[in-house]
């Protein structure tokens, strides 16, 4: 690999983040082949390095998170270190983890993320029909005969390409619960605009088996190896 700070390899091997990195180094706690390592150093990973004289594992293992993303934030990794509503940055995480799938910045709830693409592509492939579940919020009262459209599928939310049926039980006038198996863009408001409805409040509240219980806003749990390899590796 190209030289990189030793601070940041530090933080994308999983030790820790850049800034306590760089506090580890000043206190003299970070070794590079036997030689105590100094603020700004760059190492090329082929070094031995060590953080209170353990090596640095430069692999580290699968993360998978369940993350309750706020109103505001912004799903995306393009503007790290730019964009202070920015996913990755409000999480501050010392993995290098990326969302899985989106939720648009003015919807709140679920959102999972990792370090390793395979399982990017396993919870995201459509073929595997994994439940996703959502409390949405409408501007006036809908009627059954919508929801039962909605529920039936065949909408082209998108050119040249149908809705999937979904579940929908009603919670009020204005509000119900969905549940879809893919990931059609902005899916749940495309089928409310479809019918004249917008949608004023976009909450998810599970994934598979995944909920957002015990999480407040801004808040995230690791979910276990076990539940990755039950769901996730036997696939």
């Amino acid at each position: 690999m190209d030289e990189v700070r030793l601070n940041k390899y530090l933080s994308e091997a999983g030790v820790c983040s850049r800034r306590e990195a760089d506090r580890l180094i000043e206190a003299g706690r970070v070794t590079v082949d036997g030689q105590t390592a100094k603020l700004g150093c760059k190492v090329t990973g082929r070094e031995l390095i060590k953080v209170d004289s353990r090596p640095v594992d430069i692999e580290p293992g699968k993360v998978l998170l369940a993350y309750y993303k706020e109103r505001g934030i912004v799903c995306s990794t393009v503007d790290q270190g730019r964009e202070h509503n920015n996913i990755i940055d409000r999480i501050n995480y010392p993995v290098r983890i990326f969302p899985i799938g989106r939720l648009d910045k003015d919807s709140e709830g679920l959102i999972l993320l990792t370090n390793d693409g395979s399982l990017v592509n396993t919870l995201l492939k459509g073929e595997g029909a994994h439940e996703k579940e959502y409390e949405v919020e409408v501007d006036r009262r809908i009627s059954e005969d919508v929801i039962a459209k909605m529920e039936a599928g065949g909408l082209e939310l998108i050119e040249g390409r149908l809705s999937r049926p979904c579940r929908i039980s009603r919670r009020g006038e204005k509000s119900f619960n969905v549940v879809l198996t893919e990931g059609m863009n902005r899916q749940i408001r495309r089928m409310c605009e479809y019918f004249g409805l917008n949608v004023l409040s976009l909450k998810r509240i599970r994934f598979m088996d995944i909920t957002l219980e015990g999480l407040g806003p801004g808040e995230y749990r690791e979910i276990k190896d076990s539940w990755i390899n039950k769901n996730v590796l036997k696939n």
